[in-house]
């Protein structure tokens, strides 16, 4: 069996493929830095399961699973991602992925849930299962968040949480004017004229929980 693990941050993608060759030897692990790169190389050999980081440069982790999801159906992808917010796990799973969980996972908890997806079961971290189910009656995806691109919502997410634009670039490998453009067209939007709004609306919405 095989996996193709997507991530842009080389030290972060070597290091869980080390890891799953060593916890998972018969299973050969296949690496691509991009969204473009994870389309080529599934053209060429189709994985059992693809392990898809969140924030990638150009096509964004979502975009590249709902494209290998319409090439193909049968396709298991699993996101591996920094981000736990509620909003964003929605959209991985209503783009296809078959299960979700965070980078501050135990290796275990990775090796588990790699063996349920590919079992044909779906994953979702625990604490993250847990909110899905209490937000579920109540559905918390404001018709705002479903206005923004894939890219908005997680420059939105990653704004609210306190995280300054350069840091934003850097861990979405994009630049800090396309960062600055984001969000001008977001505060358009949203109809709101500072960060620090922008800030605010986004715990207002629930895309990141209050502190304490």
């Amino acid at each position: 069996m095989s996996i193709l693990l997507v991530d842009d941050h080389a030290v972060v993608r070597q290091g869980y493929a080390s890891l799953l060759r060593a916890l998972m030897p018969a299973m050969e692990v296949r690496e691509a830095a991009t969204g473009e790169e994870a389309l080529l190389r599934v053209q060429d050999s189709v994985p059992h399961l693809v392990i898809m980081d969140f924030g990638l440069p150009g096509i964004s982790g979502l975009e590249t699973t709902r494209r290998l999801r319409q090439r193909l159906p049968q396709l298991r992808v699993l996101f591996f991602s920094m981000h736990d917010e509620l909003p964003l796990v929605r959209q991985a799973l209503e783009a296809g992925a078959s299960g979700y969980l965070t980078k501050s996972s135990a290796p275990e908890v990775l090796i588990e849930a790699v063996r349920r997806v590919l079992a044909g079961h779906a994953y979702i971290e625990q604490p993250l299962a847990t909110q899905l189910a209490c937000h579920r009656q109540q559905d918390a995806s404001d018709p705002r968040l479903q206005s923004m691109t894939q890219r908005e919502l997680e420059i939105f997410v990653m704004l609210a949480k306190g995280t300054p634009t350069r840091q934003i670039a850097e861990q979405l490998s994009i630049s800090s004017k396309t960062v600055s453009n984001h969000l001008t067209l977001l505060k358009s939007k949203l109809q709101v004229s500072s960060h620090a709004e922008l800030v605010h609306l986004g715990i207002d919405m629930g895309v990141v929980r209050k502190a304490g």
